[in-house]
């Protein structure tokens, strides 16, 4: 009979995990930082619009205008962030956006009413996203590659669509989410959509095994596979979220200028992209932030109304963004080095 010989308890194992905090301490630690960084430049650009402009940038419809504007990006930005968690890209999304605006807002889909503006325009999304899950989980295609074919392919519809003119929208319904008769407590519905939209996809990245899933397949996809996750079905899935985040965006870009453009979600990609990375998603995979994200298209978006109240010019605005990418992406680098 073999008898069990429990270790010395000598203490000394407890003195080195004395000496050493949790590694999940060590990552709430850097997740904190990374967000009181950003709330610090939100906070600086807040104070450089309210001297620069104290009358117009600290009004309140200025500022809801500013919330307004960022609720739109900020959803397809969500979406974007699962996508890039999971080791992947979509280019496609403001195309996706472009052609579920257009598609909803066509006279025979008008005759529908708002239920059918708002379920063309997400069945749209979900559609196109349906393709690029498709050919990237299941046709091996790259997804740069891929996203790449839906964004010329979904503009180029969009364009044929609308025959180059601007599809104005006639449905009450619909136009009355963009009066300040409709704000609750003085917020812009928009915003309350991308608040609870904001909500959701924190706790699903965060508090989900989908959101373990993603994070797993973004930091090694092999690895995943063998730990059981269906690789492929994880990715479809993603595609389909970033498809119903354009569908919704979509929607809400309707609401907001009361017509459909072909031109609708013109670089919404990048933006996206670039407030995931500033808020902390690796590009490379294996980590996202809901928070970040949000806050990086806060950063933007009250960066391009700043620009746009003191009459600079745009290419400035586009450089002062460049600049913001790259120290971002050197802080990322910078803090996966030294872990």
């Amino acid at each position: 009979m073999t008898q069990h010989v429990s270790p010395p308890r000598d203490g000394t194992d407890k003195v080195a995990q004395a000496g050493q905090p949790p590694p999940w301490r060590s990552l709430l630690a850097r997740a904190d930082v990374r967000t009181l960084s950003l709330l610090g430049v939100l906070a600086v650009l807040v104070v450089i619009g309210g001297v620069t402009r104290p009358d117009e940038f600290l009004d309140t419809r200025n500022l809801q205008l500013v919330l307004t504007q960022a609720s739109v990006i900020g959803v397809v930005t969500v979406g974007m962030t699962f996508v890039i968690t999971s080791g992947g890209i979509d280019l496609s999304v403001g195309a996706i956006v472009a052609l579920a605006s257009v598609w909803a807002t066509t006279v025979a889909t008008q005759e529908y009413g708002f239920g059918g503006i708002l379920l063309t325009a997400v069945l749209v999304g979900v559609g196109c996203g349906l393709v690029n899950g498709v050919l990237i989980a299941y046709g091996g295609m790259v997804p740069f590659i891929a996203t790449l074919a839906m964004l010329a392919s979904a503009r180029g519809l969009a364009l044929q669509i609308t025959d180059g003119r601007t599809q104005i929208v006639t449905v009450d319904g619909v136009l009355d989410l963009g009066e300040r008769d409709a704000y609750v407590l003085g917020i812009p519905p928009l915003v309350l959509v991308f608040a609870v939209v904001t909500v959701i996809g924190w706790l699903v990245l965060n508090r989900t095994t989908f959101g373990r899933r993603t994070v797993a397949v973004g930091g090694n996809a092999e690895a995943a596979r063998l730990a059981g996750i269906d690789v492929r079905r994880q990715r479809l899935y993603l595609y389909l979220l970033s498809g119903l985040c354009c569908g919704i965006a979509a929607f809400l870009l309707i609401v907001l200028s009361g017509s459909g453009q072909n031109t609708n979600g013109n670089l919404y990609e990048l933006d996206a992209i670039a407030a995931a990375i500033i808020g902390g998603t690796l590009l490379s995979g294996g980590r996202g932030t809901i928070t970040g994200s949000v806050l990086g298209v806060l950063i933007f978006t009250t960066i391009t109304n700043i620009f746009a109240l003191n009459n600079l010019q745009s290419d400035v605005q586009q450089i002062a963004k460049g600049a913001i990418i790259v120290a971002a992406v050197l802080v990322q680098r910078r803090t996966a080095s030294t872990t």
